[in-house]
C-alpha cells in the first residue's frame, strides 16, 4: 500500500538545482545561441556541457522516492492499479500540456510563414510530425518508436520513467508473494546489473548519453540504484546515522559529482559510475540530515526551488525555443555588441533572462497544471482525494 514517506528537503533542493543545471546545459549545446554569442564565458564549461548526466541522478532520486513510498518492512496489499494511476496523474498532467503548448506553437508558426510575417524563420523540422506526436501522448517516446527527439525533447525521461515504474509495481507485486524484503532487493540488484549488461552487450552504447533509443534501460539501471539505496539508508541504525565522518562523505560525494560530470566527455564510462556517485549522496542526505550540506539545502529558496524542479524540467525547451526566435529577432549584431562591455556579457545576459523566465513559467505550471492536474485525475478516476497526491515526488528530471 501507499505509505506517506518521510519527507526530506535537502533531496527536493537537490533535485531543484540539477534541474537548473540541465537549463543552463541546453543553452550551451543550442546551435542557435553558439551562433548568436561567440563568447560564452563561465557558462561554456565542461560541466555545463555535460550537465545532461543529472538526468540520472532524477532517475536515482526517483527510485529513492517510489521506494519510500511502497517498501515497507510489514508487506501489505500492494496496489498495483492504483500505483500505476497515481504515477500517472504525478507525470501526465505537465507532460501533456507542455507537448500540447508546442503543437500550439508549431501552428502559429506555420500560420506566420504562410502570411508572410515570419522570415526569420527557419524551416520546419520534419521530427515534429503527426507520428511522432501520437508516440509523444503514449509516453512511447524513449522505447525505440522514434529514431530522434521531438515535440518537448526533455520529456523522453518522463516516458521511461513511466514504463519503469511499471518494472518497480511488477517487482513489488512479486516479492509479496513471498513476504521478503530480501526478494526485491535481489530483483533489483538483478535489474541493475541485466540493464548495465543490455547498455553494453545488447545496445552497444559506450556512454549514458542516450535516450530515444531504449533510454528506458538507462533509466532502469539508475532508478534501481535508488531502490537499493533507499534499503541501505533506511536501514542502518541511529548511532551509524551521526558524526563527522558523514560530513566528509558528504562533501566527498560532491566533490565527487563534480568531477564525473566535469569529465564525463573525456572519458565517456565515468556516465556508468555516475549513478552511484549521485546515490552516495543522496543516500548520506538521507542517513544524515543534520550535516552543513543537508542545512544549507534546507534553506527555503532552494526548497522553492525544488517543488518546482519538475515543472522547471518540462517548461524549458519551451522557454528555450521562444528565446532563441526573440534573439532571432533583435539580431546577432546587436547581441554580439554587448560583448564591447566585457566579453561573454551577451551570453550571460541571455542566461539570466532564460532562467528567470523558466523559474516564473515554472511557477505558474507548477500551481495551475502540475499540482491542480494531479488531483483532477485522481478525482476523475474516483480512486482518492485530492489531499492524498504527493506533490514534486519527480525531478526531470529529464536531458
Amino acid at each position: 500500500m501507499h505509505h506517506r514517506r518521510a519527507h526530506y528537503l535537502p533531496l527536493d533542493s537537490l533535485r531543484g538545482i540539477a534541474a537548473l543545471s540541465v537549463v543552463i546545459h541546453h543553452f550551451v549545446i543550442s546551435q542557435s545561441f553558439s551562433a548568436l554569442f561567440a563568447n560564452k564565458a563561465w557558462i561554456d564549461t565542461p560541466f555545463f556541457h555535460n550537465a545532461w548526466m543529472f538526468v540520472d541522478l532524477f532517475f536515482v532520486l526517483s527510485g529513492i522516492v517510489i521506494s519510500l513510498s511502497y517498501v515497507q518492512p510489514e508487506f501489505g496489499k500492494f496496489p498495483f492499479g492504483e500505483f500505476v494511476i497515481r504515477r500517472l496523474a504525478r507525470i501526465y498532467p505537465l507532460h501533456i500540456a507542455t507537448l500540447f503548448a508546442f503543437l500550439l506553437f508549431r501552428l502559429i508558426k506555420l500560420g506566420l510563414i504562410a502570411a508572410g510575417g515570419a522570415h526569420f524563420v527557419p524551416a520546419e523540422a520534419p521530427v515534429n510530425n503527426a507520428y511522432s506526436f501520437v508516440i509523444n501522448v503514449l509516453l512511447l517516446h524513449a522505447l525505440g518508436f522514434v529514431p530522434y527527439l521531438s515535440w518537448n525533447g526533455p520529456s523522453w525521461s518522463i516516458s521511461a520513467e513511466f514504463y519503469t515504474y511499471l518494472v518497480f509495481g511488477v517487482v513489488v507485486v512479486v516479492a509479496q508473494r513471498f513476504a521478503d524484503l530480501r526478494v526485491l532487493r535481489g530483483m533489483a540488484a538483478a535489474l541493475v546489473v541485466g540493464s548495465l549488461a543490455v547498455i553494453l552487450f545488447v545496445l552497444h552504447e559506450r556512454s549514458m548519453d542516450f535516450h530515444y533509443d531504449f533510454g528506458i534501460v538507462r533509466c532502469i539501471f539508475s532508478f534501481f540504484i535508488g531502490v537499493l539505496t533507499a534499503g541501505v539508508a533506511t536501514s542502518l541504525p541511529p548511532q551509524q546515522r551521526h558524526g563527522a565522518a558523514w560530513n566528509a562523505v558528504q562533501i566527498g560525494a560532491v566533490l565527487a559529482v563534480l568531477l564525473i560530470v566535469s569529465e564525463v566527455a573525456a572519458v565517456p564510462a565515468l556516465g556508468f559510475v555516475a549513478p552511484l556517485a549521485f546515490a552516495v549522496l543522496l543516500g548520506s542526505l538521507m542517513v544524515y540530515p543534520g550535516g552543513a550540506l543537508p542545512r544549507l539545502l534546507s534553506r527555503a529558496p532552494l526548497i522553492w526551488l525544488g517543488k518546482r524542479s519538475y515543472s522547471i524540467y518540462m517548461v524549458h525547451a519551451f522557454a528555450l525555443v521562444l528565446m532563441e526566435y526573440a534573439a532571432r529577432a533583435v539580431g546577432g549584431a546587436r547581441l554580439a555588441a554587448l560583448d564591447v562591455i566585457l566579453p561573454g556579457t551577451g551570453a550571460t545576459l541571455a542566461v539570466v533572462v532564460l532562467v528567470v523566465a523558466v523559474l516564473v513559467l515554472s511557477d505558474i505550471t507548477f500551481r495551475w497544471i502540475e499540482v491542480p492536474g494531479s488531483g483532477a485525475v485522481l478525482k476523475l478516476i474516483n480512486r482518492t482525494s485530492v489531499d492524498l497526491v504527493v506533490p514534486a515526488e519527480r525531478g526531470a528530471v529529464r536531458q
